[in-house]
């Protein structure tokens, strides 16, 4: 029996298609912990795949950060620029389809699930293969030239150093339980902060293990493009590295899978620039803002924006960020 769910997708198809289009084998994956993602694939009235399938939907609009149409056009460049992302089929925020905003993209097969990711590089050997493509990857999607962003995409009024540290003190006075850590690792900010970036560019600001498609010939598809906005390219480069990333594989800073040194060398070889203080500085960043994020989705949980158990674990683990906050300021 077909769900009022699969009826809403057919019936986009249908339109984008310009004939009819039915939904066979649609199955909603666990990834992701805000939005809802299913595969499955577009089928003819002979019941013939025309096209093998992704859909993401938001349930809420209470929780978006991106309209769908405007990360749909952002992933379209990147993808026409050679940044491995899912060609986007089409993208709506008309909610009477399925009661909320979504885009449809080609499937690409691969494993995205963490730890899965990590036994796939242990048994194949492609850590440092992915590491560099990953930072190959980087280099070409900073390459392109940020007016062709969408207009919606962030673009800060002051230079993104100053709008990091501005926002993040916003995250952090709004905190349900203060933090003594998280403040001390905010006045460290504060106080060795980098000097604004030489360029600008468009960052995608979320790859990491877990929002990457992996197979055996290593990194297929970079995914979740909400974040988006224009800003430093070192807050990129540097977010892979996060300790949360790493799962448990502390000894291979870049997602658990790799060193960073053919990472590195990988995006600078396709013209990158990289510079190890501003890294460390995103790095550290990038750890305090996660802890922050990790309380602000527990706190919208408790708020009844979006109640979910994945937001409600959040807020569990906080503290872990605070402990990888302190060893990021320590001076190795």
């Amino acid at each position: 029996m077909t769900t009022p769910f699969e009826s809403g997708i057919a019936r986009w198809l249908s339109e984008h298609y310009g004939r009819t289009v039915g939904v066979r084998g649609l199955e909603q994956v666990t990834a992701g912990a805000r939005r809802v993602n299913a595969l499955f694939d577009a089928v003819d009235d002979s019941g013939a795949v025309i096209e093998r399938l992704a859909l993401t939907a938001l349930p809420t609009l209470d929780i978006q950060i991106l309209p769908m149409t405007v990360e749909a056009g952002i992933r379209t460049i990147a993808h026409e620029a050679g940044v491995p992302t899912p060609r986007i089929l089409g993208a709506t925020e008309d909610q009477s389809y399925i009661g909320g905003p979504f885009f449809v993209s080609e499937r690409i097969d691969g494993e995205t699930i963490p730890r899965r990711v990590l036994r796939l590089v242990e048994q194949h050997g492609i850590g440092t293969t992915i590491a560099k493509q990953l930072g190959a990857a980087f280099a070409t999607l900073h390459s392109i030239d940020p007016h062709r962003a969408p207009d919606a995409i962030v673009r800060p009024a002051m230079g993104p150093i100053e709008a990091a540290l501005i926002g993040t003190d916003q995250s952090l006075r709004g905190l349900l339980q203060p933090s003594p850590v998280l403040s001390y690792g905010m006045r460290w900010l504060e106080q060795n902060r980098p000097p604004e970036p030489r360029r600008t560019t468009i960052v995608h600001s979320d790859v990491r293990n877990g929002n990457i498609i992996v197979s055996t010939n290593g990194l297929e598809a970079i995914l979740d493009w909400e974040g988006t906005r224009i800003g430093d390219p070192a807050e990129d480069v540097a977010w892979p590295m996060v300790r949360m990333w790493r799962f448990r594989n502390d000894h291979l800073p870049v997602g658990g899978f790799s060193a960073i040194a053919p990472y590195r060398s990988a995006y600078e070889a396709a013209g990158g620039e990289w510079d190890d203080e501003r890294v460390r500085w995103w790095l550290t960043l990038g750890t305090l803002r996660w802890g922050l994020g990790l309380a602000n989705q527990a706190h919208q949980h408790l708020g009844g924006q979006y109640v979910n158990i994945v937001m409600a674990a959040s807020g569990r683990r906080v503290s872990e960020l605070e402990y990888d906050t302190l060893m990021c300021l320590r001076r190795r």
